[in-house]
């Protein structure tokens, strides 16, 4: 109860800063109240319209991460292992990185098209930060238990659920919450500048462009909740298989 109560009183701070900051700037153009912005995103909420950019938007969004996450397992594995191909791969890490997300759009626009480009650059944003935490957690697995395992000849399929797993779970469980969050605004950005016929970046363009300032506002508020939910929903789930396999 005390948590839930620190939650409250945190938004009614932001939102009474928001509404004062909303009331002495005085136009509505340049930041509209929060009240404003509710009533607009509960107006878009029910038409089918929103509701279908909305789930088209997050499909395509999350099947890049969903991609990324598990290709970034899959090197993580490979790359803690081969040593020799972590060193070979670090320079594209590296890239990926530093490269800033308008300069992977840009440049992908070249060959991709751009109905499936924000499900890419979503799955680039991931992918480093997965790969990198999945190898991590594999080279900090104890090296005793490790001997403990060869010792008694234990399967590679309890070696991975009773050894491998419960060290590299919450490396992963980090890197989701770190990277879903980060894959969804990449994608929603590459939206933005590639404009698909369905999608919430062309939604939040287009508010910018007639100067729809609640709008814009309304769709963004959306971006932001889903993410909150989509993180919370992905942890939960591996929490669930991490307990599931510690059984």
């Amino acid at each position: 109860m005390k948590r839930i109560g620190r939650y409250i009183l945190t938004l009614v701070f932001w939102l009474g800063l928001w509404t004062a900051a909303a009331a002495w700037i005085g136009k509505a153009l340049l930041l509209p109240s929060p009240f404003a912005v509710g009533k607009c995103l509960l107006g878009l909420a029910g038409s089918g319209t929103f509701w279908m950019t909305l789930g088209v938007s997050l499909l395509r969004i999350a099947a890049g991460v969903a991609a990324a996450i598990l290709l970034g397992v899959i090197l993580g594995v490979l790359t803690s292992w081969l040593p020799w191909l972590g060193i070979l791969t670090k320079p594209l890490r590296t890239v990926m990185r530093a490269t800033p997300v308008a300069s992977f759009i840009i440049l992908a626009l070249l060959w991709i098209g751009r109905d499936i480009l924000p499900a890419v650059i979503a799955g680039i944003m991931v992918l480093p930060v997965v790969w990198t935490s999945v190898e991590s957690g594999i080279q900090g697995v104890d090296r005793e238990l490790w001997e403990v395992t060869q010792v008694f000849r234990l399967s590679l399929t309890k070696r991975v659920s009773k050894l491998y797993l419960p060290t590299v779970m919450p490396w992963l469980l980090t890197a989701c919450r770190n990277a879903i969050g980060l894959g969804w605004k990449a994608g929603v950005a590459a939206e933005v500048l590639t404009v698909p016929a369905v999608s919430i970046g062309r939604q939040l363009y287009e508010s910018k462009l007639y100067l729809e300032t609640e709008e814009l506002f309304a769709w963004t508020l959306a971006v932001i909740l889903c993410s909150v939910l989509i993180e919370k929903a992905v942890t939960q789930l591996l929490k669930a298989a991490e307990r599931k396999d510690r059984k």
